[in-house]
């Protein structure tokens, strides 16, 4: 995936993503275990539905926390999380 304003990132089909109160917070589950995100991790990877692109998933996250200029952020982890296969 090559981020642009119009990308629309998605959690990969061999991940899961899910709250678990257990952990008390949002994990990536997958066929031989999971991943506890934190707090951020799991805000960005919840927007990653494959219809909001990038510009829309980084202005609900400002929105939401208002704050401005995550876009660097927010790109920084999706190419992170790519790398490791959770995002396409």
């Amino acid at each position: 995936m090559t981020l642009n304003d119009a990308s629309r990132p998605s959690i990969s089909s061999m991940y899961r993503l899910q709250f678990e109160p257990a952990q008390q917070g949002w994990v990536l589950l997958y066929p031989e275990g999971m991943v506890k995100l934190n707090g951020p991790a799991g805000e960005i990877l919840k927007r990653c539905d494959g219809q909001r692109s990038l510009q829309e998933l980084i202005a609900d996250l400002e929105a939401t926390y208002g704050q401005t200029g995550l876009r660097n952020d927010v790109c920084e982890f999706l190419r992170d999380a790519q790398s490791r296969g959770w995002v396409s």
